[in-house]
């Protein structure tokens, strides 16, 4: 396999859960970042793995063909192909995969395979032209937080991450999705949750703190306490939820955003480590970024946050991350298989 030119070009390919994304790459800089949600899902509260996958392959194609028509190059121009490998839903996963095969194969270029999480994290590198973008030093501190991952990590190296403290049960995105589900918030609830937060008191409600030891995390008490709390209060008032919804939104949502800004300050004060950057879904959230913004300023911190294209689930990520394999030669073979569940 050899290049087509001195430029590495990578096609990006998401497809881990309801977003169908493509996306090009020249020498790290973002040419074009092409997503297709699934907005079908609403009306089921929750993603559907069968209709996900047959979206996919609904949308798939013309997806990367106007990734490549809106970066302005050629198909032949590609020096390799990157997909997501997992985590995710495996059938949503086999569509990229499979897709990916298939245009290297075609194409007699390079595959790339890419950790999802990884790609997460590594989103702070894109570069846009004309555009100055300050990126973090080696190592730093990332908190990448998503609807399945609520995870602190040293990152050493572009391709060489140490998860030092993660969730033992649900992370921060199931507990903003499930606490605004049992308020009758739309799905994805995180949104929700913070739309109705900024006309409440945050500190009108208190709910259980989890006491976990180290660095790791746990939201399935918060879960059970806010739930419990709201079938207390509705047995006195019917209309309890829908009189306090924006009380209950900011009250929720700072005391997530606490749970997690408590154990991130606990990893930068052992590690000694001032770069600290946002990654995951969960990093849209206007109250987590403020409060790193306060901490930059309150503990000399340098924050990194990735801009908020960048932050849900999208193959930009996926592009960079496969960039910086193809410069080491970390190439997949034609066997490589998804996984529903796999780490950093």
């Amino acid at each position: 396999m050899t290049t087509k030119n001195s430029e590495v070009i990578i096609l990006g390919i998401e497809s881990s859960c309801d977003d169908t994304a493509a996306a090009i790459i020249r020498d790290g800089f973002i040419l074009s970042n092409v997503v297709s949600s699934q907005k079908i899902h609403e009306e089921y509260g929750g993603v559907v793995p069968e209709l996900a996958s047959r979206a996919h392959q609904k949308n798939i194609i013309p997806v990367v063909d106007l990734a490549i028509k809106r970066a302005g190059i050629s198909k032949k121009d590609i020096s390799a192909v990157a997909f997501t490998r997992g985590p995710g839903l495996l059938g949503s996963l086999l569509v990229g995969t499979s897709f990916a095969k298939g245009f290297t194969l075609a194409s007699n270029i390079p595959l790339i395979e890419v950790n999802h999480l990884e790609g997460h994290v590594l989103a702070i590198f894109i570069k846009e032209k004309e555009k100055s973008t300050d990126h973090p030093a080696f190592p730093f501190l990332c908190l990448l937080v998503s609807g399945g991952n609520s995870q602190i990590i040293l990152v050493h190296d572009y391709l060489r991450m140490e998860v030092i403290g993660q969730t033992i049960d649900d992370a921060a995105g199931e507990a903003f999705d499930k606490c605004a589900k049992v308020m009758g918030l739309p799905y994805p609830g995180g949104p929700h949750i913070q739309k109705m937060a900024m006309s409440g008191d945050p500190h009108r409600f208190s709910f259980a703190k989890p006491r976990i030891a180290g660095l790791d995390y746990s939201f399935s008490g918060l879960k059970t306490s806010f739930l419990y709390f709201l079938r207390d209060n509705l047995k006195e008032d019917k209309n309890f939820t829908e009189n306090n919804l924006s009380d209950l939104c900011a009250s929720l949502q700072y005391v997530i955003v606490e749970i997690l800004m408590n154990k991130l300050r606990k990893a930068a004060k052992q590690t000694g480590i001032k770069g600290i950057a946002l990654a995951g879904g969960v990093s849209a959230n206007m109250e987590l970024r403020n409060s790193m913004h306060n901490h930059a300023k309150r503990y000399g911190w340098n924050v990194y946050i990735p801009k908020f294209e960048y932050t849900m689930d999208n193959a930009a990520m996926i592009a960079i991350t496969g960039y910086y394999k193809y410069l080491k030669g970390e190439f997949a073979g034609q066997d490589s298989v998804p996984f529903a569940r796999t780490k950093l």
